[in-house]
Parts: C-alpha cells; structure tokens; sequence
C-alpha cells in the first residue's frame, strides 16, 4: 500500500471539491489591518475580539514576566514547572470568574481533555450537544463512559436523553454544552439547562471559549450572562481568544481543581504556560477589571456591522454574538467569495465541510473592538459588491 500516494489522492479530491485549506501566512502582528502577501488587508476573520493580541500593556508584561521568571517554565507543573505567577494567575482568574479556584492550562482545547476523563468513567453517562466543539468532541473520547448527544439547544430533547442515561444505569450523568458556538454565533440556554441538570442529579460543564471576554459583565462569560453563579459546575475558558494571548483554563469549585491537579493529564504530563504568556494573561485581567470599555465597543462593532449585512440582504444566520456567520451554502461559492474579498483588500476565511456539515458552507466574520467604523464601512462595502457580483444578494 502506498500510504502517501493516497493521501495526495485524498488531498486533490479535497481541492477538486472546494474544501481545501488556504493558509494564508500573516507578516504583521496581529490588529484590524494586516500584511499578507506583501498586501495590506482588512482582518475580518481572527479570534482576537478586544484586539488584545497586540496592546502595549500586554506586551510589556509579557517582557516584565521574561526579565523575571525565563522564557519558559522548565518543567510540567506537578514537578517543577509551578511558578509563583502561574499561581497568581489562577487566583486573579477564580477572582474574575466568581469562582472557588482555577487551573491554568496549555489551551482551551487541552483544558477540555484535561476535566472530561478524569471525572468520568465506564459507569457514567456524558450528554453533549450535537454542535459542541471538536476539543469536547475528542475530550469525550478519551472517557469511558456511555455517550449520548442531544439536538442543538433543545433542553427538551437533552431532558429525554438524561431520561435515557438514567434507564441505562449511569452512575453518574455530565452534560457538556458550548456557551458560545463558534461557527453560528448562537448561545446556549444555560438556564433551562440548568434547571433539567438539577432535576436529575447531572453535573453541568460549560466550554465559554468564545464567550471569555465577549459575555457577562467586562466580559466574565456566559454564566455572569445568565447570573448563574454556583449552579454551573464546570467552567472552561480559553485565554487565546479575547485574551488575545495563548493558553486555557478550568474553573470551578477547589475541590475539582485540586482533584484535577492529581489527575488531568494535559496537567501532570505537558509544561504549562510560558512566563510570558502568564504574565500577558494577567495584564488582560487588570484591564478587564477596571473597564468593560473593549467589551462595549466590540458589541458597538457587532451590531453596526451585522445591521448592515441584513439591510444589504445578506443571510448572517441567527447569530446573536459579535460572531457573524455570512452564509452562502455551497463550498465553491464559499472559497470564490473569500478570495474575490480578499482581491478587494478584505481577510475572511470561507468555513466548510467537516468544520461545518455539507451544504453550511459560509464566511464566518469576526468582529473586533479594534475596528474602526471606516474599518466596518470599507468591509461592507467589499461584501456589498461581490455579493451582487455572485448574485448571492440583488
């Protein structure tokens, strides 16, 4: 078998059918404009939704950090790779999140492998949405115990499988949701679901990656959205989204994450952050803590923008983040779309299969508190003409 000419054959089926990657390479940090190609563009598609990732308060306590602690931590975390700012992070975070304790990891993905295992087993039963992201996806796998997925959203239909896990046996029932789901921009109803884990005795996990720094008061989540402090047990969070920095993190009660601390494997068998990152990390938190100012001017951007979009007759589906799903179906049309953008001077990703089911193609849109109104304006005015060019508006 010749294993590699497969793969190629793979690859040039992917491309024949429009579902091909395009990564394109950015030669400036990152910020509303960007240099790519030896072009300048418009940024419209990164995760750094209070433009973070390049703010001079964050850089100089990443240096800070470096000057002090080294540029890495030397050691995973159970053995000697525990640093006194690792700890300060993760006190300053439990203080931001209205939790008991925090446990900082390598990324929001790492994080979800690193709480889904350990506290389940092949007597347990774990109830996901059918959209949840690919990092609890595959953090379930890792578990042993019995799966059950329920319709997106819908506690009706998440109480009739919990109905189910418990006719089964499970000993012990873990719901996972997303809070924000990345490729639609939906939340999710933390509250009715709230209220089905609590008739049956289910713990109840939430993964805020896209709701840290978007959600809740200067950005606290979705569970300070919804007031729901002390009924979610679980807590996930990114730091390398809205932070605009690298890393992630569990947030819950001290019995967890000291419990987390002895079992989560991301934790005992991978170094953690780098003094930078750490030290970035917390400058984000200072800043969030005195202002929600970011927070408001990237749901200022948000609402302009996807006004703007439905006037123009654009399908931005039923987003209710600053996440802007442009929907356009069709795979081909997707990746025509975003490279006649990117001609005009506009950086959007076309997203499709198996990122999104087949038919969902779309240019996923992502807002920024660093765009300015010109910004938003020049960005409308590109979807504007290519999408009477491609006929996908009239």
């Amino acid at each position: 078998m010749d294993l590699i000419k497969e793969l190629c054959d793979e690859m040039n089926q992917l491309k024949e059918n429009g579902l091909a990657l395009n990564i394109r390479t950015l030669q400036t940090a990152q910020g509303p404009w960007l240099e790519i190609e030896n072009k300048k563009v418009l940024n419209m598609c990164s995760n750094n939704y209070l433009d973070f990732a390049n703010r001079s308060e964050l850089k100089e306590a990443a240096k800070k950090a470096v000057d002090e602690w080294g540029v890495g931590p030397g050691a995973v975390r159970s053995i000697a790779g525990t640093l006194t700012i690792h700890e300060k992070l993760e006190k300053e975070l439990a203080d931001f999140k209205n939790v008991e304790a925090t446990l900082v990891l390598q990324s929001g993905f790492n994080a979800n492998q690193a709480v889904i295992a350990p506290i389940t087993g092949e007597n347990d039963a774990i109830l996901s949405d059918e959209l949840n992201h690919a990092s609890i996806i595959d953090g379930v796998r890792l578990s042993k115990a019995k799966r059950y997925v329920w319709a997106h959203k819908d506690h009706k239909d998440l109480e009739a499988q919990l109905q189910k896990a418990k006719s089964d046996g499970a000993r012990r029932m873990l719901v996972i949701t997303d809070g924000v789901f990345s490729m639609d921009g939906d939340i999710a109803p933390l509250p009715q679901i709230s209220e089905v884990c609590k008739k049956y005795e289910a713990m109840l996990m939430v993964d805020d990656a896209h709701g840290e720094g978007v959600l809740g008061k200067s950005g606290r989540g979705i569970v300070d959205h919804f007031h729901l402090h002390g009924q979610v047990d679980i807590e996930v969070g990114t730091l390398s989204k809205a932070f605009g920095i690298v890393g992630g993190f569990v947030a819950g009660k001290k019995g967890l994450i000291e419990y987390l601390k002895n079992k989560a494997r991301p934790f005992l068998f991978s170094s953690s952050l780098s003094p930078a990152e750490t030290g970035a990390a917390l400058a984000a938190l200072e800043i969030l803590k005195k202002s929600d100012e970011p927070v408001r001017r990237l749901w200022e951007n948000a609402d302009y923008f996807k006004a703007e979009m439905k006037k123009m007759g654009f399908d931005i589906g039923n987003s209710v983040t600053p996440i802007t799903p442009v929907m356009l179906y069709e795979a081909s049309t997707a990746k025509e779309f975003s490279k006649k953008l990117f001609e005009e001077g506009v950086f959007a990703s076309s997203i499709g299969y198996p990122t999104v089911p087949k038919g969902k193609a779309r240019i996923r849109v992502m807002i920024s508190a660093g765009h300015s109104k010109e910004d938003l304006k020049f960005a409308l005015s590109k979807f504007e003409k290519i999408g009477r060019e491609m006929k996908v508006i009239k």
